[in-house]
């Protein structure tokens, strides 16, 4: 979204430039100032408070531009900031769904409707100082016609030609019209910075709610972005209107069945890791099943090499053990013992492996087990 210091910008260049055209015409802004300063001062006074609120109200809108950044980008450090002034509905309303945030046409149109009363609420008072200041100068506009014709009225009365002094009566006419003058001056000074000051304070409002309303249209942009359009399958949904249980009924509806949807996924997900840990354990159950078969028959030869060795045994027993010299028995001995160390050996690997066997039957039930609740759902 824009940030609105552009018209601040524009609000300043044009007071800075009333400023300096003051200072040019001090001279005669000074005398007419001179002419009712309690008036005139009441006057400026209200058209200072109307140029700080106007500035303000500009400078309201950042604070709330700079939250709609920080929610539209998730930020961790929405929950830690002030909230808004102006959209406090709508933080309230919207929260902490940054996620899987989707608006009704009816709840954005109240969104809508509700910031849209706020700024008009806003600017009221702009519009009632301009108002404010034009009412001051006719006020002084008319106080200063009834001092000139109550001015008018004392010169006439007094004027008197009996005495046939025709210089001593314009004297006394002269002395009269000052006050009538004065009335004058009063009636358009004020009418002078009434207006003037309306002029200023319309322009600054102009700049304001320029800022206002290009705040809102990028909002009301961004809320159309969030908004599901209704799809118009029951009756009265829409041109018609629905009622509101209604409404919050089926949004109610559609929030649950995308959490169903959701969880299906979920679950869809996990029955696809079941299934290649189940094809992976299938894998694995091959490869120990041709290994125990090569043990197996790794088993029987040597079972059949053992009772070649009985055998032999036997007969070196019948021929007599004491022909047999020392190195040979040793020899038997020793084939004897490696064939023991590799029956041990042999029955270790075993064990091993239905170890290993019963681990993985362990995990194909655990990997059942944890599938088994996504599929329920």
């Amino acid at each position: 979204m824009a940030s609105p210091q552009t018209y601040v910008i524009r609000m300043a260049i044009f007071v800075g430039v009333v400023i300096v055209l003051c200072a040019i015409l001090y001279g005669p802004l000074q005398r007419a100032f001179s002419a009712n300063v309690p008036l005139n001062g009441l006057i400026l006074g209200v058209l200072l408070l109307g140029i700080v609120y106007n500035f303000r109200q500009v400078l309201m809108l950042s604070p709330e531009v700079h939250w709609i950044e920080r929610f539209r980008r998730s930020s961790p450090t929405l929950s830690e900031s002030r909230p808004p002034r102006l959209l406090a509905p709508m933080a309230t309303m919207l929260g902490e769904r940054r996620d899987s945030l989707s608006l009704s046409t009816l709840a954005m149109r109240s969104l809508l409707d509700g910031i849209a009363s706020r700024l008009d609420e806003s600017r009221d008072l702009s519009r009632y100082t301009i108002g404010l200041l034009i009412f001051l100068g006719l006020l002084g506009t008319f106080w200063g016609l009834l001092e000139t014709v109550s001015a008018v009225g004392d010169v006439i009365s007094g004027l008197s030609v009996e005495g046939g002094d025709i210089a001593a009566m314009f004297a006394n006419l002269k002395g009269g019209l000052e006050a009538p003058l004065s009335g004058m001056g009063t009636a358009f000074s004020s009418s002078l910075f009434g207006l003037a000051g309306s002029l200023v304070l319309g322009f600054l409002d102009l700049q304001a709610g320029q800022a206002q309303n290009r705040f809102y249209n990028e909002l009301e942009e961004w809320l159309s972005s969030l908004t599901r359009l209704s799809s118009g399958a029951l009756p009265g949904d829409g041109d018609g209107s629905v009622p509101a249980y209604v409404q919050a009924l089926l949004e109610q509806t559609a929030e649950s069945l995308e959490n169903l949807q959701r969880t299906l996924a979920r679950g869809e997900e996990s029955n696809i890791a079941s299934n290649n840990s189940l094809i992976d354990l299938g894998e694995k159950l091959g490869a120990l099943g041709d290994q125990m078969r090569a043990e197996q028959s790794l088993l029987l030869s040597l079972g059949e090499n053992q009772m070649e060795l009985k055998n032999i045994l036997e007969l070196l027993t019948k021929g007599g053990v004491g022909a047999m010299d020392e190195g040979t028995k040793s020899h038997i001995r020793n084939v004897d013992l490696h064939m023991a160390r590799l029956l041990e050996e042999t029955t270790a690997g075993r064990e091993d492996m239905v170890q290993q066997l019963r681990s993985e039957i362990k995990l194909l039930a655990r990997t059942i087990a944890a599938s088994s609740p996504g599929k329920g759902t």
